[in-house]
């Protein structure tokens, strides 16, 4: 391979990781701006984060024509094969993050006449921002090509979920204290979930460049502390 073809595919890979970047960016701008809008019932901000969904599928589908046509052209194998279809993974995950956002700022219409619960606000706000300072993390993680930071950021997801179970367990105290809780209640527990699954999806992404780094796989038995199917309400 001539010095000018290897460069025009550096350069060719070099633009899939500024997708990227991008799209990780702007997916954790989406989340911020989501949790914000449910918190303040900010319906304005809650549709320019629907329609910012579109930007995402758009990014996504660029990076696809382009790792399609590196394929196509390049043939590329071994390490730079795993860059390429990594990236089509981490892109997909970052996609369906714009989704659960989307579907956050979605139920900020149907809460605007809803009173949330008093005191609950900073639980949902330090979800918000773990899920959102882990989403930061693996993009600069994976462009700074620092593997060995990436088994950590996986174990953080377990606060994600400690975070949720708490949630879950304080909504259906506020249901079974009045029942007129349960509506709003029952929206928040939905962008809960939300939130609990885009941490999910950055523990997605962080295996995906783990694997882009070294060729190997991360252990297995990934951190899971999601509790709320053995909680049962008591009459």
């Amino acid at each position: 391979m001539s010095g000018h073809t290897v460069t025009s595919f550096d350069e060719d890979l070099g633009a899939i990781d500024r997708i990227i970047r991008d799209m990780g960016h702007f997916s954790a701008a989406m989340v911020d701006a989501a949790v914000a809008a449910l918190l303040n019932g900010d319906v304005a901000m809650a549709q320019r984060v629907v329609a910012d969904d579109a930007v995402l599928d758009t990014r996504q589908r660029e990076l696809d024509e382009r790792a399609i046509t590196i394929i196509a052209k390049r043939q590329p194998m071994a390490q730079d094969l795993r860059a390429v279809v990594g990236a089509i993974r981490m892109a997909s995950d970052l996609e369906r993050i714009g989704d659960l956002a989307k579907n956050i700022a979605k139920r900020v219409t149907a809460l605007e006449k809803s009173v949330a619960p008093k005191g609950f606000s900073h639980s949902i706000e330090t979800m918000g921002q773990l899920v959102h300072q882990q989403l930061e993390r693996v993009i600069d993680i994976y462009i700074a090509r620092e593997s060995e930071a990436l088994n950590p950021l996986r174990t953080d997801d377990e606060k994600i979920d400690v975070q949720y179970t708490a949630i879950f367990r304080e909504l259906l105290t506020y249901m079974m204290e009045d029942p007129r809780n349960i509506t709003p209640c029952t929206h928040l527990l939905f962008c809960a979930k939300n939130l609990e699954r885009i941490g999910d999806h950055v523990t997605n992404i962080a295996e995906n460049a783990y694997y882009i780094m070294t060729g190997s796989q991360l252990p297995a038995n990934r951190p899971k502390m999601d509790e709320t199917g053995t909680i049962i309400p008591l009459a």
